[in-house]
Order: C-alpha cells, then sequence, then structure tokens
C-alpha cells in the first residue's frame, strides 16, 4: 500500500513539473538592490538609462536608485587635460598664499608686540604714507605735464593741417610717443592712488590689531591721541 501511494505521488509530481517550471521562467526577476539608473544632459535633452555609454563616460550625471528612484549621488564632469593642468597650478599657488599668510600673520604679531606704544607704531606708518604720496604727487604732476606738452604738440599739427602744410614725420612720432608715454603715466599714478586708498585700510587695520594685543581701549587710544590742552596765560 506505501508503494502503491509512493508510486501515484511521484506520477503527479512528474506531472505537474512542466507547469512549476513554466511558472517560475515567468516570474519576474527580483529587482537588484544596488541597481542604479544614470541620467545626464545630451543634445539639450535629459537621457536616463540603467547603462552608461561609452561617449558620456566623461559627462557630468547623476546616479538614482532604481528601487526608490531617487538620486543617491553624481559625478561631475571630467576636467580636460588643460583643466586638470591649470587646478593643479592654481592649487599650489594657494599653498604658496596661504603660507605666505601665515608668516606676514606671526611676523605682524611679532612686529607688533615690539612696539612699546601705538605713537612708534604711527611713526612708521607716517613714513610709508610719505613716500607714497610723494608717489601720487610726482605721477600727477608728469601727467599733468606731458597731457600740456601733448596738447601743444596737437595743436601745432592742426596749424599745419589748417595751412595745408604737411605734418612732419618727426612731429607725428612725436606726438604718438608723448600720447604713449601718457597713458603709461595715468596708469601708474592710478596704481598709486590705488596703493594710498589700501594703506589707508592696512593702517587702520594693524592699528586696531595693535590696540587688542595691548588690551587698549578705543576710549584709550582717542584719548591718547589728542593732543593736551595748553594751559591759558595770564
Amino acid at each position: 500500500m506505501t508503494v502503491r501511494t509512493s508510486l501515484v505521488l511521484s506520477a503527479v509530481l512528474l506531472a505537474l513539473a512542466p507547469t512549476v517550471l513554466a511558472q517560475g521562467k515567468n516570474k519576474p526577476p527580483a529587482p537588484t538592490a544596488n541597481k542604479k539608473l544614470f541620467c545626464w544632459e545630451e543634445k539639450g535633452q535629459r537621457v536616463c538609462s540603467d547603462a552608461l555609454p561609452a561617449d558620456v563616460v566623461n559627462a557630468a550625471r547623476d546616479e538614482i536608485s532604481a528601487t526608490s528612484g531617487l538620486r543617491t549621488g553624481g559625478v561631475a564632469r571630467a576636467m580636460s587635460e588643460e583643466e586638470r593642468a591649470q587646478a593643479a597650478v592654481a592649487a599650489q599657488q594657494k599653498m604658496i598664499d596661504d603660507a605666505a599668510s601665515e608668516m606676514r600673520r606671526r611676523t605682524d604679531a611679532a612686529m607688533l608686540m615690539s612696539y612699546r606704544s601705538e605713537d612708534e607704531l604711527r611713526r612708521v606708518f607716517n613714513e610709508r604714507t610719505a613716500i607714497v604720496d610723494n608717489n601720487v604727487r610726482t605721477a600727477r604732476y608728469n601727467a599733468v605735464s606731458l597731457r600740456e606738452g601733448l596738447v601743444s604738440l596737437l595743436q601745432t599739427a592742426g596749424d599745419h593741417e589748417l595751412a595745408g602744410r604737411p605734418i612732419p614725420a618727426e612731429m607725428s612720432a612725436t606726438i604718438h610717443q608723448r600720447h604713449a608715454e601718457l597713458l603709461r603715466t595715468r596708469r601708474l599714478q592710478q596704481s598709486f592712488e590705488a596703493q594710498r586708498a589700501q594703506l589707508d585700510v592696512e593702517i587702520t587695520d594693524i592699528l586696531q590689531r595693535y590696540r587688542n594685543m595691548k588690551g587698549i581701549t578705543a576710549e584709550a587710544a582717542e584719548e591718547a591721541a589728542t593732543p593736551p590742552t595748553a594751559p591759558a596765560r595770564n
């Protein structure tokens, strides 16, 4: 009896086997937890795919989870050889600038602490200010002088043209030379004036840092800068 039952069950299982296998083949595969979609811009259109074409490997793209539809990451556009070289130079320059800035900070701190009073510090600023002011005055004077000379030459050249006479080649060359010199002098003047304005900002900043290091209040600094009142004469 047991053998017969077993034979019957075996026959039933063999009969159902093709159906079970067919159902297993038609069943959709379970989504992979790490399945990703890639989205990028192509000819002004946003394109998404579960495979990344070879021609967009270096393009900027977003990575999206195929399970949740949420953005999980992204890749920036690959830099060109020239851009990588420029980035390396910029990074190196930043390291140099940072080191120089730190050195100036330490040097400034040591220098500021070496002054016994704010008056000593101001005397150093007065020397620097006098040099820059002199540069500004000289550049302004030279610019005015060159302009007046150029105007005189242009008037002479104009008189030649009005009289129907050709302008001498030497005069024409001098006019071009004076004009170029005037432009250079004006640029130099602007540079000196910018230095003078920056110097005022630098002086204010250094004085404030000196006062902070020395523990000098604004009221005490103002009082020290105010000259004493002379006693009244009878």
